[in-house]
């Protein structure tokens, strides 16, 4: 895949405004402030193709790209506490409608802050993950602000601080040094490929 042809396409807002599912849909999942927009960016090395903001809590839309033959979904960041209790609940309901629905999902990158041990709402998303036996990694962010020691003593107590640890991959990155990008880019270059071996022979 070309990484810096990936675009956006659209946002919504609500759930009835969701189109169907036309392509493999890779998603990105998160609390607020975890580091989606700025993964996205450095992902496809793009600095403004998703807007980052100094304010969490400010995606509250569910965000469509495109790259190729897949989309890429960017769903509300979770867990924000400085919102109303309704806005709260139009997020959850955002997130959920859209697990809920019939979605050709490939794969779902769930963003964890790879500082501090997995929250509550972390731990209900993999969960979650794990019950509805969705394809997932966990990608442990701002891996930047910590050594190389501590990242290796974050990655041995996360093996017991997130369900099933020891079988779950989880790969550490940084949007600030790299770290993580190139592992991410083959995953999906293998879901691609994966992708295009499903598609039928073109007559010639």
């Amino acid at each position: 895949m070309n990484f810096q042809q990936v675009r956006f396409e659209t946002s919504f807002g609500r759930l009835d405004q969701l189109p169907p599912s036309q392509m493999p849909e890779l998603v990105f999942a998160g609390r607020s402030n975890v580091g989606k927009s700025s993964l996205i960016n450095k992902l496809f090395s793009q600095k403004s193709l998703a807007r980052v903001s100094a304010t969490p809590g400010k995606t509250a839309t569910i965000n469509f790209f495109r790259g190729g033959q897949m989309r890429f979904v960017d769903l509300p960041g979770y867990g924000y506490a400085k919102v109303s209790r309704q806005e709260k609940l139009r997020w959850a309901s955002l997130i959920e409608g859209y697990f809920a629905q019939d979605r050709d999902i490939r794969l779902v990158f769930s963003l964890v802050d790879m500082r501090h041990p997995p929250t509550n709402d972390d731990l209900m998303m993999i969960e979650f993950l794990i019950e509805s036996e969705l394809p997932f990694v966990v990608v442990l962010t701002k891996a930047d602000k910590l050594s190389a020691a501590q990242q290796r003593k974050r990655l041995e107590e996360l093996e017991q601080e997130l369900p099933y640890g020891d079988q779950i991959t989880v790969i550490p990155f940084s949007a600030v040094s790299g770290l993580g990008v190139e592992a991410l880019r083959e995953i999906i270059n293998e879901i691609e490929a994966d992708r295009d071996e499903d598609l039928p022979p073109q007559e010639t």
